[in-house]
């Protein structure tokens, strides 16, 4: 287990997000909220706990104009990596609540630890701030009202994605991970597409390096189709399913789609120019004042852009400083859900609202096409249009 506290203070963001280990405060003081940020640092997620991590501590200080104080209270945020294990992840957030006497919760990163520490945040009655973990059910049948989440859902994503791929004529098989992540994204997408055919859902091991078997399954299922054959393919994390591509896809007529992802993995990308997908996030496609302030930090930091968790991270710091401001700093539950049920907060995508039923953030999701720049070491997504939230119907899932 890896327990660091950050104490939070003007020049995080300036100093490259480098923080001394603090000396114990007092519990309970008056001149502080503790937020525990709950994430994996190490893992099968460590890229996007990491990116995550930088995102947070880079909003909250941009959120409270590099005081690290809202309403004569020092934030404090206390790490803790669940290393990508439900159980870890679970008892983490329990002794964030009772030890360390923390008043709102961040995390985690993957949606299986999420959905263990949901009921323990039901239990000790505190906020869970979730962000990044995807899956549908998070706000859906094991949501409870300390829940709230910044980072997309499974059907915002599959909504998007279909948006790319959905029209007649169109022949898709799925290829995802085996866990929470992968199947509520593929139920989600089945349930979006209207117009295409899903002929195929293929789930491999999270771990899974040889693609082959799973390949060939799906090229079974997709060569003798008539019309337009996709492969649509979610997947988080180690491993490279691009490797599919190996087999000879061109020779059956068969298209790989994704979302977006994490600039590292959208190498990948370089060798599918005119790939079709959506993205949560890229650093070059909103056009707003808190993007513009992220791409300027992070590029004076780390000498290369925020990547797609980097933004999500720095969404939640903006959510978490809108609420204490609107509570005038108070930082119990009750205080928390009246205010944040409805509340609209500006992010690197634009205005994000949390919706009162299920307190999932509503948001702009970005229809993309790959282009090849020798410029980057990546693909890179072309925005064809932005799918602004009011357009996307995202299903209510709870049992409110």
């Amino acid at each position: 287990m890896h327990r660091r506290t950050w104490v939070a203070h003007a020049a995080l963001a300036t100093a490259g997000l480098a923080c001394a280990l603090a000396a114990p405060l007092a519990f309970g003081q008056s001149k502080e909220i503790r937020i525990a940020h709950v994430h994996s640092l190490t893992g099968p997620l460590e890229a996007y706990g990491k990116q995550t991590r930088t995102g947070f501590m880079m909003g909250l200080d941009y959120a409270t104009g590099g005081t690290m104080m809202v309403a004569g209270k020092k934030l404090v945020v206390i790490e803790k990596d669940d290393q990508g294990k439900p159980d870890l992840g679970k008892s983490l957030l329990a002794s964030a609540y009772s030890d360390d006497k923390a008043d709102i919760a961040v995390g985690p990163t993957s949606s299986g630890v999420a959905l263990a520490m949901l009921p323990v945040a039901e239990e000790y009655k505190k906020i869970l701030l979730v962000e990044p973990a995807v899956a549908d059910s998070i706000t859906g049948d094991k949501w409870n009202k300390y829940i709230f989440r910044t980072g997309r859902n499974s059907s915002q994503d599959a909504i998007a994605n279909a948006v790319a791929l959905d029209k007649p004529g169109t022949v898709i098989a799925t290829l995802a991970q085996d866990y929470a992540f992968g199947r509520d994204g593929v139920k989600a997408f089945k349930e979006a597409i209207k117009h295409a055919k899903l002929v195929h859902e293929e789930y491999l091991p999270t771990g899974t390096t040889d693609f082959t078997a799973g390949a060939q399954r799906l090229i079974d299922k997709l060569k003798d189709q008539p019309g337009r054959k996709v492969i649509f393919m979610l997947w988080a994390g180690a491993g490279n399913p691009f490797k599919i591509a190996d087999m000879d896809l061109k020779r059956y007529g068969i298209e790989i789609a994704t979302g977006g992802n994490i600039l590292p993995a959208m190498a990948s990308y370089k060798n599918f120019p005119g790939m079709e997908g959506a993205a949560y996030y890229y650093f070059g496609i909103p056009k707003n004042a808190v993007n513009e302030a992220l791409v300027s930090r992070h590029y004076s930091q780390f000498k290369a852009p925020p990547d797609f968790f980097t933004a999500g991270g720095f969404s939640a710091a903006m959510a978490v400083v809108t609420a204490l401001k609107n509570s005038k700093g108070d930082a119990s539950a009750n205080t928390l859900i009246k205010t944040m049920e409805g509340m609209s907060f500006d992010t690197p995508k634009g205005k994000m609202t949390f919706r009162k039923e299920d307190h999932q953030a509503m948001q702009s999701m970005y229809h993309f096409k790959i282009k090849v720049d020798p410029a980057f070491a990546w693909g890179v997504p072309e925005l064809v249009r932005e799918i602004r939230a009011e357009e996307m119907d995202v299903p209510i899932r709870n049992k409110r």
